[in-house]
């Protein structure tokens, strides 16, 4: 497959990705064309070696795991190879009652919605652009327990949130302080005193519903789960197209490699899993997330339905490794300053082996070790990122997620610019080679 295609297939990930939920979906669709067959969470398993499983885990987490024809290997030991990445990445999230009543004034003339921020966005980022809705809405059914759920994505863009001009704010670019509550609010329309716009969010779901054949009226809505999303698509940047600038890379680029490499590996022993946790960016301390038992108790039903016992599952527990896949700081061309003096990390140089004397980020020198041996093996580029000593940088999955899963685990991923912006920057050739390394891992 050229460059050309392998980014175009990257780009039509992102743009059906819009939130946790359409992600999960997405990924859905690719394992089951790919022969992978659905497990209920809450019941009893039905698995055997040589088949390919997922679940869903509440609409916005999933685990797939394939199991070889020879589950254990000649000394005994099942071979447990994991890999973990997230769903979510930094935006915006409707209130319940999103209208803002004094808005609806003739002498204002602007629709604004109530929002909030859901992670840690670049907020000056998100002015200017072109915005739309996308999430899940639950349907009312006869009774409490017969609800209906359905994933809905505006697509167009309804939303903005325009900048102040500079002649209003004439320090603008010495730099300003946005206020979540008061700055970052979009606006939806233009008053009208001839439309209601008290629901109008629920209109745009029902007419959403409409598209997928679901005829309902907007009080037939009980709940949402709804986030604001950037519309712009992404595009190859640069004089030799070598870079690539879109929405979401943190943390799509991992999801991505990660969907695709589980698929393609061939190995004949041992287990193979894949984890698309949700809520990486407020913390992973929810019932999906990597903070969360889940990993735990899907693990401990694999292990009952192949026959197994619990210290069966912690003795390959303990002898498993876990790859961390988040993306990763390239030395900002502006600022290098910022980053470490001698673990330099650039765009199109390959995965990044991320590392932490605090363990933020998770690893050690067996763990490593095995990284470069694999990336060597497959022929895959890899580089070393250290923070700054006096500039700490955030927890990732890796860590996290070994608080409660104690494997061995190396957090990696590829380097972008501008994580967290509403557009951030990769180099054209690091997915690929994620791709193989994942690949390669599990194989």
């Amino acid at each position: 497959m050229s460059d050309e295609q392998y980014i175009s297939e990257l780009s039509s990930f992102i743009n059906n990705s819009v939130t946790p939920f359409h992600t999960v979906n997405t990924v859905r669709e690719y394992l089951s064309a790919n022969n992978y067959e659905e497990l209920k969470a809450d019941e009893p398993f039905k698995i055997e070696a040589g088949r390919r499983y997922y679940i869903n885990i509440y609409d916005s987490t999933l685990i797939a795991f394939n199991i070889g024809a020879d589950i254990r290997d000649s000394k005994g030991k099942v071979n447990l190879r994991c890999s973990a990445s997230h769903t979510d990445s930094p935006c915006f999230k409707v209130k319940p009652e999103y209208m803002i009543k004094e808005a609806l004034r003739k002498d204002e003339g602007y629709i604004k919605l109530n929002t909030e921020v859901y992670g840690g966005p670049i907020l000056n980022t998100w002015l200017d652009r072109p915005l739309s809705i996308a999430g899940k809405v639950v349907i009312k059914g006869k009774e409490w327990y017969d609800s209906e759920t359905r994933f809905v994505d505006v697509k167009k863009p309804v939303l903005t949130i325009p900048n102040l001009a500079i002649h209003m704010n004439r320090e603008v670019n010495k730099g300003v302080e946005l206020n979540r509550q008061k700055d970052m609010l979009p606006v939806i329309g233009l008053f009208n005193e001839d439309e209601n716009y008290e629901d109008i969010v629920q209109k745009l779901i029902v007419e959403e519903l409409k598209k997928q054949g679901r005829n309902i009226d907007k009080e037939d809505i009980s709940d949402y789960e709804l986030f604001i999303y950037q519309a712009e698509k992404g595009s190859t940047i640069g004089v030799y197209d070598e870079m690539y600038s879109s929405p979401r890379l943190d943390n799509l680029t991992s999801v991505f490699a990660q969907m695709r490499a589980i698929v393609n590996c061939d190995r004949q022993d041992g287990i193979n899993m894949a984890i698309f946790y949700d809520n990486e960016e407020i913390g992973s301390a929810t019932k999906q997330g990597a903070a969360s038992q889940i990993i735990m108790l899907i693990l401990e039903k694999m292990y009952v339905a192949l026959g197994y016992n619990r210290d069966d599952m912690i003795n390959d527990i303990l002898s498993g490794m876990m790859v961390s896949i988040d993306v990763a700081h390239a030395t900002h061309p502006n600022s290098p300053e910022k980053s470490d003096r001698t673990n330099k990390v650039s765009l199109n140089g390959g995965i990044v082996i991320k590392e932490s004397a605090s363990q933020s980020y998770a690893n050690d020198a067996q763990g490593i070790s095995a990284v470069k041996s694999i990336c060597e093996k497959f022929g895959c580029k890899y580089q070393t990122f250290v923070n700054r000593s006096d500039m700490p940088g955030g927890r990732t999955l890796g860590s996290i997620s070994s608080t409660v899963l104690p494997m061995r685990t190396i957090d990696i991923g590829i380097p972008l610019l501008a994580m967290h912006s509403s557009r951030e920057l990769m180099g054209k050739n690091d997915e690929k080679n994620l791709e193989k390394f994942l690949t390669g891992f599990y194989s």
